[in-house]
């Protein structure tokens, strides 16, 4: 993929260019990390350049970053799987191989996506909705019938006291309260599926995490249109 577009920062037009990332962009992509996770984030958490190595040697696809004025600001990832490796439920560390992806189905028909990320300073210039939608562009390219992934719901450890995670995402869907992940997501495009706990370690999210897909609209019930 490499395509440009321009976005506004700052009330600013700033040139930006959506492309696959490569072994040239390791370096980058950790400083992406280390800027938006500053800590007490741990650092062993930020992206190794093994991680990315398997990143873009078994789905270079489904690796995609964001440039403005030859610096990276942002960076998603994804891997394929099947139906079989999802299963009734599952965490992110089993279904991204803890982010190394070499679990990675060729043949898999759904997008998983394991990561996107922003610099703090392109956040509000719609960085990650392109990246997002550049995502969808590599569904329906590579004929899968969907995007998946497990979405945060920082805002739920505000009501964990009064509503399951079930009824914390429902009253985000209907518009009741509002999370910063679940409802940038939302207007991303992408549905509910459902809640799985135990997704990850997040106090916030009460460890829940809501699923959520956006279906490839050339695809209906697994066959092409």
């Amino acid at each position: 993929m490499h395509k440009k577009l321009i976005v506004f920062s700052e009330q600013k037009p700033v040139k930006v260019t959506i492309r696959n990332y490569t072994a040239e962009d390791f370096d980058a992509m950790i400083a992406i990390q280390q800027q938006s996770f500053p800590p007490p984030f741990p650092s062993e958490l930020w992206w190794n350049k093994e991680q990315l190595h398997e990143h873009v040697t078994r789905f270079p696809e489904g690796a995609l970053c964001a440039e403005a004025d030859g610096k990276l600001i942002g960076s998603m990832t994804g891997l394929r799987v099947g139906d079989d490796q999802l299963g009734d439920t599952h965490s992110w560390s089993q279904i991204t191989d803890d982010g190394y992806i070499r679990n990675h189905d060729p043949n898999g028909d759904s997008l998983y996506v394991v990561d996107i990320c922003v610099v703090p300073e392109f956040r509000k210039a719609g960085i990650g909705k392109w990246l997002m939608l550049s995502m969808y562009e590599v569904v329906v390219h590579l004929r899968l019938k969907r995007l998946l992934g497990g979405g945060r719901m920082p805002g739920y450890h505000r009501y964990a006291h009064e509503a399951t995670a079930e009824q914390y995402l429902n009253h985000v869907i209907t518009g009741l309260w509002k999370d910063p992940v679940i409802t940038f997501l939302l207007r991303c495009g992408r549905m509910p599926v459902g809640v799985v706990k135990n997704y990850l370690e997040d106090d916030e999210s009460h460890n829940y995490a809501a699923l959520m897909e956006w279906r490839n609209p050339f695809i209906k019930n697994g066959e092409e249109e």
